[in-house]
Order: structure tokens, then sequence, then C-alpha cells
């Protein structure tokens, strides 16, 4: 509606404005700024920064200039969103440990491995790489669209003409809105090679690019331990991962020992940090086959192991060290990629390179085009030339005598307005037989360009045939590089884990796992008697469980939530003092209690039920947990909790369960399903309340109680099918409802 005012009120509901702005701002974020071109393989702030420093004539072979002024320009010019994400755009394409093929030369301190930062962008130098230039080359051929800057002062590309295949070759990482892209970077003599294969047979498969193609090539190299049906689904699908490890050797030492040497750690984990973590794991005693790490690095990565002892096998030392730390990492493959539409799609290996070649095909085919053009107006005015030296007095008579010479000599010479023009434009010291024969020789050159490029549109098969040709020059000049062209990323099969035993590295010791009302947590040395009595707890605190074991035994919690946490014996924090809280050991919830603890038994099965009345028996070797997450195995709806998990005895063939109403049942415990997850099924029905306590027994033996116990004789009117409602408990049972 419109009122009275100067301002048109627009009445719209206030979920369609958020949904359509908040469309425009998701669109706008995976269009400009996160996912890249799967033409160029570049985000629209790198190419805004190629484009700009190539305006300012920054070439590969010329000198740089200060980063604070290619930054301004960028920033003025095309990229209005701040200046220190262009320099950290600027700063990360300089790093030959971040980018594969750096496309920028940078004079100065741009940042380490280690994480160091850059120094600021007035104490920076910039200017192109040869990678750079060849994404421009052609660039004013018009071999691409260009658009209106942000502001209309200008213009920049939609898209560089790309002569090098940059996505694949550097990779690239974005985060979009509810979508993301991660690719590796990968060796451009091998895609090179897959390239070309892919122009010979346009049906080629995936497979028969790998063979041209191992897998990605890290600029920090390692090694890649994947195996290649893992390596083949990945780029079959564009999704997946690839498994990179640090490269190590063994150097020997003096009198038998040894010493490890990391020459290589895996792409995008800092070296301070990586070596900060193993000396935490260190300390914490979580090593026990590793004595010392040092870091002896210089331009080169250096990091020395040194084993507890000579006898520690080396392999099962690095084991331990990718396991528990960065050492070994994973990096994600997901080919999420704007197509020439400006759409984004996860795109396969092969249609990447497609998509690449296409390009490429249709730069060709513009720049042919543009320069047939520029030919055909050469030879016009050369043409032109030729009438006027043919005729050279007349037309010199004409200029001097005629008032409008240019009109007098198309009309006496039916000459187009361009050839006149060029004509009066002439200088007098080209009037020269010598120049006749120049401009002969020029229209004679330029003819038969201009018949081999008519030939090359007309020609698929010959354009394809360039295509090669200067995809195999890429691959001279890049692949072939001393410095760039060799594969730095090694391949290996992936190890077989099973064959090494991570408990045999841990030294075999007793101790006695002491943990409190409050959950704090200690490891004594040795199987100490009496432990509880003798051991001090903080004040309102006391003594809950104590169990003794081995540092190569498995703990086991289990959570009023319930899940199941795994603790390793040696993870324990020693016996001076009250110990740790278990929620630093676990991720167990602030309103999560735990109800039992106890020693990992492979064979062992035990009872679990919620105070729902539901349950079920689960092997231990089902309730084991990989993280500090645990394992959810017993689920239960909103303000249910667990409230039994009670190991089952060897022989036990009875369950007998008591519910807040007093009630006792007694039922075979075959009537109770083994699973390794879920509810359960109802143990006892109950018309008001809960379950309250559940154990298992011998039916022989009867049922025992504190201070009290019935024969199997005395058991008969209690004894019903699971999910019965049970009978009264006798007088003298306990109040507190618990049968044990």
């Amino acid at each position: 509606m419109k009122n009275n005012s100067v301002l048109d009120v627009i009445d719209r509901s206030f979920n369609d404005v958020l949904s359509e702005k908040y469309l425009a701002y998701a669109l706008s974020t995976i269009m400009a700024r996160s996912l890249p071109d799967v033409r160029d393989g570049l985000k629209p702030v790198h190419r805004r920064l190629i484009y700009a420093m190539r305006q300012m004539n920054l070439r590969s072979d010329g000198m740089p200039k200060k980063s604070a002024r290619i930054v301004g320009d960028v920033m003025g010019k095309f990229h209005p969103h701040g200046d220190a994400a262009i320099y950290e755009t600027l700063v990360r394409l300089t790093q030959d440990f971040a980018v594969r093929y750096p496309l920028i030369y940078g004079q100065g301190n741009f940042g380490n491995i280690d994480g160091d930062n850059a120094a600021a962008m007035r104490y920076t130098e910039s200017k192109m790489t040869t990678v750079a230039e060849a994404l421009l080359e052609d660039i004013d051929s018009d071999t691409v669209d260009f658009h209106d800057t942000y502001d209309g002062d200008g213009t920049e590309p939609d898209v560089l003409p790309a002569a090098f295949p940059n996505l694949l070759a550097n990779g690239a990482i974005g985060i979009a809105v509810g979508m993301a892209t991660s690719i590796p970077p990968h060796n451009v003599g091998e895609l090179c090679g897959a390239l070309e294969k892919l122009i010979d047979k346009k049906s080629a498969t995936v497979a028969e690019l790998m063979e041209f193609i191992s897998g990605p090539d890290f600029p920090t190299g390692g090694v890649m331990v994947e195996t290649l049906e893992s390596i083949l689904n990945s780029y079959e699908t564009g999704r997946g991962s690839f498994r990179l490890r640090a490269k190590w050797m063994e150097e020997k030492l003096p009198q038998g020992q040894y010493q490890i040497v990391i020459t290589e750690i895996p792409y995008q984990v800092q070296k301070s940090n990586l070596i900060e973590r193993i000396a935490d794991l260190l300390q914490e005693k979580k090593l026990s086959l590793l004595d010392d790490i040092r870091d002896e690095s210089a331009e080169d990565v250096r990091v020395v192991l040194v084993p507890k002892s000579r006898t520690v096998d080396a392999a099962i030392l690095m084991e331990s060290l990718f396991k528990s730390s960065d050492l070994e990492t994973r990096f994600p493959l997901n080919m999420n990629v704007l197509d020439k539409h400006h759409r984004p799609s996860v795109m396969n290996l092969k249609q990447v390179l497609q998509a690449f070649l296409d390009h490429r095909h249709e730069v060709l085919l513009r720049r042919s085009q543009f320069r047939l053009n520029k030919i055909e107006a050469r030879v016009e005015i050369l043409d032109g030339y030729l009438i006027a030296y043919l005729n050279l007095d007349k037309v010199i008579h004409i200029i001097r005598t005629e008032d409008e010479p240019k009109q007098v000599l198309i009309s006496t010479f039916a000459l187009a307005e361009i050839q006149a023009d060029a004509i009066l434009n002439m200088r007098l010291r080209n009037l020269r037989k010598l120049e006749e024969m120049e401009i002969r020789g020029e229209r004679n050159g330029l003819l038969k360009e201009g018949a081999g490029l008519t030939e090359l549109l007309n020609d698929e098969k010959k354009r394809w045939k360039t295509i090669k040709e200067q995809i195999r020059q890429i691959k001279k000049q890049f692949g072939d590089d001393k410095v760039l062209g060799p594969r730095r990323t090694l391949l290996a099969e992936a190890p077989q884990l099973g064959d090494i035993s991570f408990e045999a590295m841990i030294e075999r010791e007793p101790i006695t796992v002491l943990c409190s009302e409050q959950g704090w947590i200690r490891a004594l040395k040795g199987h100490v008697k009496d432990a509880a009595i003798e051991q001090k707890y903080k004040e309102g605190d006391k003594e809950r469980f104590v169990i003794e074991g081995y540092t190569t035994d498995k703990f086991i919690f289990f959570a009023s939530d319930g899940r199941f946490f795994t603790v390793g014996g040696d993870k324990f924090p020693g016996g001076r003092g009250f110990g740790d809280p278990v929620r630093l050991m676990v991720s167990m919830g602030d309103n999560t209690d735990i109800l039992t603890f106890f020693k990992y038994d492979e064979k062992a099965k035990m009872l679990v039920a919620a105070s729902d009345g539901r349950g079920f028996v689960v092997p231990m070797k089902d309730v084991l947990a990989q993280t500090k997450n645990g394992k959810a195995v017993l689920t239960m709806p909103d303000k249910i909790k667990a409230i039994i998990c009670s190991i089952i005895p060897e022989g036990h063939d009875t369950v007998a369960t008591i519910g807040d109403n007093r009630k006792i049942l007694i039922f075979p415990l075959s009537q109770l399903p083994e699973m390794g997850r879920g509810r359960g099924v109802t143990l006892q029905k109950f018309k008001d309340g809960g379950l309250s306590d559940a154990k298992t027994l011998r039916y022989i033996d009867g049922l025992t109680w504190y201070r009290g116990s019935m024969s199997k004789g005395d058991m008969l009117p209690w004894i019903g099918a699971r999910a019965s409602s049970g009978r009264l408990a006798p007088q003298g049972f306990p109040r507190n409802n618990k049968l044990s």
C-alpha cells in the first residue's frame, strides 16, 4: 500500500523477505567466493589478483612491486572486500608448501611451514610466475567474456583462458552455504598425459585415465597409503579421501643405536604444532616407545625421533605415532565446482578434465576467429596501400588539390573508408618502392595465415590436434621442469595394521584403579591391598570403584545416558594427588552419571536396562568405544535413564527384577534377546513407576539379597514370563528395593 509520505511501504511477509535475502547471500557465497570455476580453477579473488598484476605489468621476467600496492589496486578496482583477505590470498599463492605450482613469486617473508605469519604487505614484494602467465595467455584476443567491475569503472574477465590445468594441478578448498569443495593438487605432467588420452579417446574411463594420474601430488610430499580401489572410487564419484603419511627414514648411529628422521610431513600440517603435539604425548607418557623428539630443520624438514632403546622396532614406533598424531592425516576429496554456466555440481575426474578441454577448445575457436578478423582488416588496408602505390601520382595530386580528398579517393579508386583513412595517414617517407615490396610480402604472409586459420575453424580434428600440441608444450614447460616437474608424493600400499599389535607396544605393569563417588580417577602402581582404605579423597568425596588390572587392559565406564566409554590402562593419571575427573578423559555430559566401572573381558556378556523397564543382553566385545564420545548402546526416550549394567557370570540362567512398586518378577534369562544396540524388550510390566533393580542368578541357587534369601522352591510364586507384572516382595525385603 502507499501512504501519504514520501516513502513507499511494501507489505510483505517477513519469511518471504528473509528467504529471498538468504538465497541471495547463499548464491553470492557459492558463486563469488567459495567454489572455483572448473575451467581455470580460480575463485574470483584469485582471478582478480592475477588480472590486476597483469595490468600492472608484473611479468615473471620483470621487477616485483610492493605487495601493498598490488593489494590496493585489486581492492580499488575489482575486489572491495578488505585488504586482509586479498593479502592472505596473495601470500598463499606464493607459498611453495601450500601451492603445488605457485602463481605468484614473493620476495620477502611470506611465512613458513611452521605456521609463522608473513610479514606485513608494506615489507614484501611480488610478481607473477610463468604459471600465472600461462593462465592469462591470449586474454587480449577475445578468448573470454568480460563484465563490468563493481563500480562500473572498468571490466574484468569472467574466466581466464587457462592454458594451464590449474584446478587439478593446484587444487582448491572452500566452504560455501550448504556445500563445500576440497580438491587436492596433482602433478601437471600426469594431468597432461591424461588430457592427451582423453583427446585421443573421448570414451576413456576414469580407470584408463588413472593409468596416467597415480593420485594427488602434494607440495610437501609425503607418502600416500591408499588402495587403488579406493582411489578409483574417489575419482569416479568425485568424493572420497586420501590417506597421507609423513616420509621417514632410519638413520644408523654408533654402537648399534639409531634414530628416525622425518623429512616430509603431510600437506597442511604445521610442523610446530605437530612437534608440540608429539611432545605433549611424551609428557603424558602415552608414547612408551619414544624417548625424545628434536626439530633440526633448516630450509628442509628434519624432525628427529629418538627411540627408547635400540631394540625398539622402528616400524612399530612409527605406527604408534601415525595412530596418535598428525604424522598421518586424511585429505578429503569433494570436486564440487562451478561449471561454465556457473552452476555448482560435483564432477568426477573425467568430467573435470573434459571441462578443461572444452574450455581450451572454445578459447582456440575465439582466438582463431579474432586473429582471422584482424588479418582480414589488415589485408583490406594493405590492398588500399597497393592501390595507392599503383596510382601514386594521381593519389598525391588528389591529396594536394582537393578540399575533400577522402571522398575523392573513395569515389575514384572504389576504396573503403578505412582504406582511404589509412592512405591519408601514411607518412611521406613510406612512399618508396621498397615499401611496396614489403607490403606485398606482408599481405601474402597474412593471406597464408588466414587460410590456415579458416581451415582450422572448419576442421574439428585439426583443432583438437592443435590443443594436443598446446598440452604437450605445457607438459614440456612445467612437467619436465627440474624443480616443479618431478612427483613429490610417493605412493605405497596401505599398511596392514592388523599385523601390528599396539597393545604390545605398551609396557605391561600391574595397576590398581581407583574411581571416587564424584568421578575422580587415578591408577596406583602395583596391586595394592586395602587401596581404598589407605588412599585419601577430596573433601566430601569417597571411594566407589577399586579395580586391579594392568596397563595393557581396557577399562569400561557405563553412563546413565546408555553410553559405554573405553579407556586404556596406560591412559589413567598416576596415583599422586586425587587424580583427574573422568570427564576430562571421555566426553561425558554434565548431567550424566557413572553407573558401572569394570575391566574389559572379551568373552563376557552384560545385562543392561533402563528405568522404563526395558533392557537386553549385550556382549562386552560390542561395547568397545573407539573415540572419547563413547558408544551409544542402550537407546532411550527423553527423561528415561539407564540404571542397570551388570556382568552375567558364567552359569547364570535366570533374571530377577523389582519395580518401584516393590513387585518382584523372576523369569528365564533365555527370554531376553542378545543385541548390540537398541531399546531392548520389556523386562517387567509396571502400572505405576518403573524398574528399580535387576540381577541375574543361577536358578538352582535361589535368590539372595541383603540379609535375606529364598530357595528355588520358595521362588515359585514370583516366577513368570518376561513382561509380567510380578508379585509383591516378601516380608523383610529391604525398603530400598535393591536385589543385591
